[in-house]
């Protein structure tokens, strides 16, 4: 992949995270495509996550109709109407169940014996089937990282974002009809900016720094 293809505006990484902002104001008449947004989702995937069990998952909202049944939950901030896309992104609560999935592939290549297999699994299961605070940790953790790395994503194929935490949860999850498996983490708008964008600042790094110990 050229560097071109990852970078539209020929950012460097270190341009690209400074030159990400949280967007409000898109236009309204710019669409995103299937094969860009599919893109962007698949480049957030890389992110890390505990055991590598990918907590993440998305619900795309893209339809008008959608689009307003979001806002009425979301108290009605306008960038859901106005964005390209708005993600829902999950935490998985069950992520322990995608543990087969993700390491078969390695025991059967030989990249794992089967005791370091089935002890990893053993651990995994009881961590997640005894711990649902612990199970809920993890899924807004994981997912939070995967969130951050979707923004940058986009910011990287020339499209802006928003992450949103404001809206109701017991609605979203009524009106979506999300299953039980995942809790709601966070809304993320994608879209074309209109206007120009401000820098808000940023605390001096200093006062945000101690080394060693406190």
């Amino acid at each position: 992949m050229s560097k071109n293809n990852i970078f539209p505006h020929e950012w460097t990484v270190e341009q690209t995270l400074i030159q990400r902002r949280a967007v409000r104001n898109y236009d309204q008449d710019q669409n995103i495509s299937s094969q860009e947004l599919q893109k962007i989702l698949k480049l957030a995937t890389y992110a890390p996550s505990s055991w590598n069990l990918q907590h993440w998952y998305f619900l795309v909202v893209s339809e008008k109709e959608m689009k307003e049944k979001l806002y009425a939950v979301a108290h009605q901030q306008n960038q859901i109407l106005d964005a390209s896309a708005v993600i829902i992104v999950l935490g998985d609560l069950e992520a322990y169940r995608n543990f087969e999935q993700i390491y078969q592939p390695f025991l059967a290549a030989g990249f794992m014996d089967e005791e370091r297999y089935f002890k990893m699994k053993t651990d995994i299961y009881a961590y997640y089937e005894n711990n649902s605070s612990g199970a809920r940790d993890e899924a807004i953790r994981n997912a939070s990282l995967c969130a951050m790395q979707l923004m940058i994503a986009a910011k990287a194929q020339g499209y802006d974002t928003c992450p949103m935490i404001g809206f109701e949860v017991a609605a979203l999850i009524d009106r979506f009809n999300i299953p039980p498996r995942y809790i709601p983490v966070m809304l993320i708008s994608i879209g074309r900016a209109t206007g120009k964008t401000s820098r808000t600042t940023r605390l001096p790094l200093q006062s945000r720094i101690t080394m060693e110990h406190f």
